[in-house]
């Protein structure tokens, strides 16, 4: 499955914290998918510098957010952010 060059226009946020295992796994994850997709830019920020994010998500770490909507947390699922990405508004 491949990636509409229009989902490109969106973005993802990676929303992490110090020393978490499972943030650094699905970062490389997301850094080998991108070498077969094409993903939107790839934000990282620490869910701790954010007290709304904190206590939303501070359980979750971590969380890849499509659009500032929640895709997946604690392991990336390629096979739905690929499909969220396909279904977003602007995807060819």
């Amino acid at each position: 499955m491949s990636v509409p060059q229009g989902a490109v226009g969106h973005r993802l946020t990676l929303l992490t914290r110090a020393e978490c295992g499972l943030c650094d796994d699905m970062l490389r994850e997301l850094t080998a998918l991108r070498e077969r997709h094409a993903l939107p830019p790839l934000t990282l920020k620490d869910v701790d510098s954010d007290p709304q994010l904190q206590r939303r998500y501070g359980l979750k770490i971590p969380v890849l957010l499509l659009d500032e909507t929640p895709v997946c947390s604690g392991r990336l699922d390629q096979a739905e952010l690929l499909r969220a990405l396909a279904d977003r508004p602007g995807a060819a």
